[in-house]
């Protein structure tokens, strides 16, 4: 923990998002001492759009860096490695980490590479997987009734599985607020309209929100998620993409025969986790690069976030081909919930976490890649470093964090990034023809 005399108390600190991130940083700072926190978001907590606001998030442990890492192993390795002590060992996160397993599979030739490459890089024994024999045998009897025709993958017996998600977030701001931090998470009064700067542009002084209220701060720390590109200039290093996710209600017969499953991802199908204790529903995503929204703003090409509990149906049909191949005798229930899911990616999938190199007292926290909540806890950790230069922000890490326009210099908007599903293809919402009436 930080002294008063490193904090000299006085160092106010402005959060901008209340979401996964800006909660584990306003905790994480709070934890060290810093006692005059504010953290602003237009959103009523927990917000509609939050990655974070979850039924549950794939977690896994990761292998201990080792100096013979390229630095991109290093880095997530290590990442992970922050996350998953918090997830096991932290008393107030420990509750929310449920470690079932992990199975990772595919269908097509390319998305099983690198199921190979995954396997290849782990140093915990998995289990081959061939045959639908092979993956019906991870689960109990009668759940996995499909032909799984063409899978093949891995099972992770241990050192992975799943977080409750909004459990965890909530738990995090509670303890937050606990500690002195100021939540104001409200439309007018929460929402930033615009950063404040110095006469001469190179310092950030805080922020306006729609109210009218100046917000000033010696840090500001900017962790607004996929909106995060609309209050700043990011030189092309975030993408605002989005996923789909469903939930399937299940009896209170089905949830107890369903109960502590491995995580089941399909590189190029989309995946499942058990149901949860209170409402029985299972999570369902459909595996895919994503989704933009694309737009010209102020002369710029952007991709616009926007809140929906509502999915294409085509990817409505694509979950329905993952329950038909895995769990058919579900494949044809209604679903109770669905939503749009935003994130903001950079071209290299690394999250950007730095100092700002031109603006003082700007620190950025952005960029979760779709990594973003199971690395969490980290990420309080690092943002806390990064402002106090020090700590497990060593120098392999801090140069895979930085600010680093180069990487995003003639960007291609619609990059599947390394992911599959949906023929491989990032889709435009714009062209999306019909969208789902659940809950309607």
């Amino acid at each position: 923990m930080a002294s008063q005399t490193d904090n000299n108390n006085n160092n106010n600190i402005l959060i901008i998002g209340a979401g996964t991130w800006g909660c584990s940083i306003a905790l994480e700072l709070a934890r060290r001492g810093y006692t005059d926190i504010k953290v602003l978001d237009g959103s009523t907590f927990p917000s509609a759009i939050s990655a974070g606001n979850d039924l549950n998030k794939i977690a896994e442990e990761a292998n201990e860096p080792s100096q013979d890492d390229t630095d991109e192993a290093f880095f997530w390795h290590r990442v992970h490695q922050i996350a998953m002590k918090a997830w096991k060992h932290d008393k107030l996160l420990k509750p929310f980490y449920h470690p079932t397993g992990f199975i990772d599979a595919a269908v097509s030739d390319d998305a099983y590479q690198r199921c190979v490459e995954y396997a290849e890089g782990e140093d915990a024994e998995l289990v081959a997987l061939n045959t639908k024999e092979d993956f019906q045998r991870t689960m109990p009897d009668g759940v996995l009734r499909g032909d799984f025709p063409g899978w093949r993958g891995f099972w992770k017996q241990g050192g992975a599985g799943w977080v409750f998600a909004s459990g965890a977030m909530r738990a995090m701001h509670a303890d937050a607020v606990k500690l002195g931090v100021q939540f104001v998470s409200s439309n007018p009064e929460g929402r930033v309209e615009t950063l404040l700067y110095s006469q001469d542009s190179k310092a950030l002084l805080g922020a306006r929100t729609s109210d009218g209220t100046t917000h000033t701060a010696k840090y500001t720390i900017l962790s607004a998620g996929a909106n995060s590109d609309r209050l700043f200039d990011f030189k092309n290093q975030l993408r605002p993409t989005a996923w789909t996710l469903a939930h399937i209600p299940l009896s209170k017969e089905e949830a107890a025969l369903y109960k502590d499953l491995p995580v089941l991802y399909g590189v190029d199908r989309g995946f499942f986790i058990e149901p949860d204790a209170e409402k029985h529903e299972m999570k369902l995503c459909d595996e895919h690069p994503g989704y933009i929204n694309p737009m010209i703003e102020d002369g710029k090409f952007r991709s616009i976030p926007f809140a929906r509990h509502q999915i294409p149906t085509e990817a409505e049909a694509r979950m329905r081909l993952l329950l038909r191949e895995t769990m058919p005798q579900l494949a044809e229930r209604e679903f109770s919930f669905a939503r749009m899911c935003w994130d903001a990616d950079t071209p290299d999938r690394r999250f950007l976490i730095d100092k700002h190199p031109e603006i003082e007292n700007l620190i950025v926290a952005v960029g979760g890649s779709g990594n973003g909540f199971m690395t969490s806890p980290a990420i309080g950790v690092l943002v806390a470093d990064v402002l106090e230069n020090k700590g497990e922000i060593e120098g392999r890490v801090k140069k895979m964090l930085r600010w680093r326009p180069e990487t995003a210099l003639d960007r291609d908007w619609w990059d599947s990034q390394g992911r599959y599903g949906a023929d491989g293809k990032v889709m435009d919402l714009r062209e999306v023809k019909e969208w789902t009436k659940i809950g309607i």
